[in-house]
């Protein structure tokens, strides 16, 4: 190696060091938090799914009837987890790719308190009766005012620093990531301002409260867990992404098919005929974009299969695109105006949707982001290589047991409910194994994520191990199993661009 390129290489080096040592806090504050509100979340979600089959249990606290405990479990999903992990990777992405240290630590901070702040005020008012019984929507009124200001506290300045960035090739990890930025303000801000500050018809307000929820999923988590996949399956395996025309493709599909989606949901009702069918082709054609992105990050992750084998950070990214292949096939067999779209209106396939997306697909990224990024804030190595394995475990057939349990239950519990003749209580009862398996996945899954946010505090008090090597999911430790040396972060057409 000449002189020239190990100087430059040492000045990478450090450049990525200072980088990551000035995002230490506020990346490990999200990851840290998210994972404690992802712990709440499922332990409601254990909750609420035992409702469903065991009616009486818990009955006596009114705090946590169904009707309460159920939209408290997926708003901390959503807005305690998702965001949060969302605004980690963000950050910590837009820096490394814009090559400039984070200003702006005390800013992000601060509004992320507020954040949590907003987030728990919310769960407590959905848990004490005041929710507002809108799906993904249900905190009080005054939260999201106040859930739109830390956005904008948070992310602003990675706008800034793309603006500032040098110049040069813009990755597709960051047109992904700076669509997500931009489309949620927009998806946030349309919903809560038509539904708030302008109600008008009750039913339009339910097609409105449709397609935010459909935005939240395809236009904010779906483009944060590619744009954080497309960046992670270069840079471990140190080859070119397989192609860069077809990364193209998928994001702008995306872009295009995505805002239509959502009002299926209001099949029946009576808003114009077009819109639920609209959204049903949407959605469907959703499956554009996810074959596109899973294919091109899933055979860039092959090209080097012996860092697939080892490293836990491909391994998680890799069951999250298979679980974003399983959503679009998904996305079409539910939306079958004909036959499926009936059956699923009312029954646990909306619910196994939403959990194969928020954590089959975007939550299983994000866990391989995770394993990646917090050994370089920390300069520590994880502690257990035997947690790391429990937690993927545990995960990947937790979400096969409730995802799928609950999107075939669902559809025979809507055979159920289409069978007019036949009483009620037997579409109820049609459900009842599937609820008891889901019941059960949530508690296996709920186990593995508190070890997760413990290991996890154990980093962020840099309690982690001093060593050379990464932790890997087998004791073998393979060639560049974090792509440390070539450090790549993304390939540009045909070749790979050195960070």
């Amino acid at each position: 190696m000449s002189p020239v390129i190990s100087t430059t290489t040492d000045q990478d080096a450090l450049l990525r060091a200072g980088i990551d040592r000035s995002l230490r806090h506020p990346v490990m504050f999200f990851l840290t938090s998210g994972a404690a509100w992802l712990a709440v979340s499922i332990f409601l979600g254990v909750i609420s799914s035992a409702k469903v089959h065991s009616p009486g249990f818990l009955s006596s606290c009114e705090w946590l009837t169904y009707g309460r405990v159920f939209p408290a479990h997926i708003n901390a999903l959503v807005y305690g987890w998702g965001m949060q992990a969302a605004f980690a990777v963000i950050i910590w992405l837009m820096a490394r790719l814009s090559r400039k240290e984070c200003t702006s630590v005390g800013t992000i901070l601060v509004a992320g308190h507020v954040w949590n702040i907003g987030v728990g005020l919310g769960i407590v008012g959905i848990l004490s009766g005041y929710g507002t019984g809108m799906p993904w929507m249900e905190f009080p009124g005054f939260a999201w005012p106040v859930l739109l200001v830390s956005y904008f506290a948070i992310l602003i300045w990675s706008f800034i620093q793309f603006r500032v960035r040098p110049e040069g090739h813009v990755y597709i990890s960051q047109w992904y990531i700076l669509a997500a930025m931009i489309w949620f303000p927009w998806i946030f801000i349309t919903a809560n301002t038509l539904l708030y500050c302008m109600p008008g018809h009750p039913v339009m307000g339910a097609g409105i409260n449709a397609w935010y929820k459909s935005a939240l999923i395809f236009l904010f988590f779906t483009p944060v867990a590619l744009g954080t996949a497309y960046y992670l399956a270069p840079k471990v395996t140190g080859r070119p992404v397989f192609s860069y025309s077809l990364a193209k493709l998928g994001f702008w599909s995306l872009a295009i098919i995505a805002p239509w989606a959502g009002m299926q949901k209001l099949v029946g009702a009576p808003i114009p005929f077009f819109l639920p069918y609209v959204g049903a082709a949407a959605t469907a054609l959703l499956f554009i974009p996810a074959c596109a992105a899973g294919v091109n990050i899933i055979r860039t992750m092959l090209s080097c299969r012996e860092t697939l084998e080892v490293s836990p950070a491909l391994r998680f990214t890799m069951a999250g695109i298979a679980a974003l292949i399983v959503l679009a096939l998904a996305a079409v067999l539910l939306n079958l105006p004909g036959s499926t779209l009936p059956l699923t209106q009312f029954s646990l396939s909306g619910y196994g949707f939403d959990i194969l997306a928020l954590y089959g697909f975007f939550s299983l990224v994000m866990f391989g982001a995770t394993y990646f990024i917090v050994p370089r804030v920390t300069r520590r190595e994880w502690l257990s290589r035997r947690l790391i394995k429990m937690h993927f475990l545990f995960s990947v057939y937790g979400t096969i047991f409730v995802a799928l349990v609950a999107l075939f239950g669902g559809l025979q519990q809507g055979v159920g409910q289409e069978a007019w003749k036949e009483p009620w209580a037997t579409a109820a009862d049609s459900a009842f194994p599937y609820a008891v398996t889901i019941t059960f996945a949530w508690s296996l899954i709920l186990f593995s994520n508190i070890f997760f946010f413990i290991h996890l505090t154990l980093m962020w008090l840099r309690l982690g191990r001093r060593s050379s090597h990464p932790t890997l999911l087998v004791s073998a430790h393979g060639p560049n199993p974090y792509g440390e040396e070539g450090d790549i972060d993304n390939a540009g057409p045909g070749h790979a661009t050195a960070h």
